[in-house]
């Protein structure tokens, strides 16, 4: 059985599945650097937590952009950025990242927002495969990533529930 749900951004179980999908992109990145946790927790408007049978298997968490938070470029109200999509290991090729992905694009819908942004790295070859195939297209870095060559970023426009 599969289940989704909104939790706090700390609950344990999403917290251990952003903590594994960290330690999994610095091996893939062989980064040794310590993970940069994400600046401003406030900004969550929401993390959905995929459970199967009751094991936390999936995660993605959606972000308000907040007027002033880009500097140069500044994208303009009704902008979200979805962040930490990630599937365990031991769930993955059952269409679980579809599917947090999707919650998290009808929450950010159901919240007023009408066009949502992402960042990968350039070595994620199957999230940006998930990601043109749910309608997502290549778009200028932005933000923090704007300067950082390996980012991958990308923007989907939303309809309203």
């Amino acid at each position: 059985m599969v289940t989704l749900e909104t939790v706090p951004w700390d609950d344990a179980d999403a917290t251990r599945l952003r903590t594994a999908m960290q330690a999994e992109m610095r091996d893939l990145y062989q980064d040794d650097d310590e993970p940069v946790p994400l600046r401003d927790t406030s900004t969550i408007a929401a993390m959905v937590l995929l459970r199967v049978d009751g094991d936390p298997a999936a995660c993605a968490a959606l972000r308000h952009v907040r007027p002033g938070s880009w500097g140069a470029g500044e994208p303009g109200p009704g902008l979200g950025e979805v962040k930490r999509v990630y599937v365990a290991p031991r769930f993955r090729g059952r269409g679980l990242s579809r599917r947090v992905l999707a919650e998290v694009e009808r929450l950010a819908a159901g919240a007023g927002l009408h066009r949502v942004v992402l960042e990968t790295g350039d070595r994620q070859t199957a999230a940006m495969a998930l990601y043109e195939a749910s309608g997502y297209v290549r778009t200028e870095r932005y933000g923090g990533y704007a300067d950082v060559e390996q980012s991958r970023c990308y923007a989907k426009d939303l309809v309203a529930p």
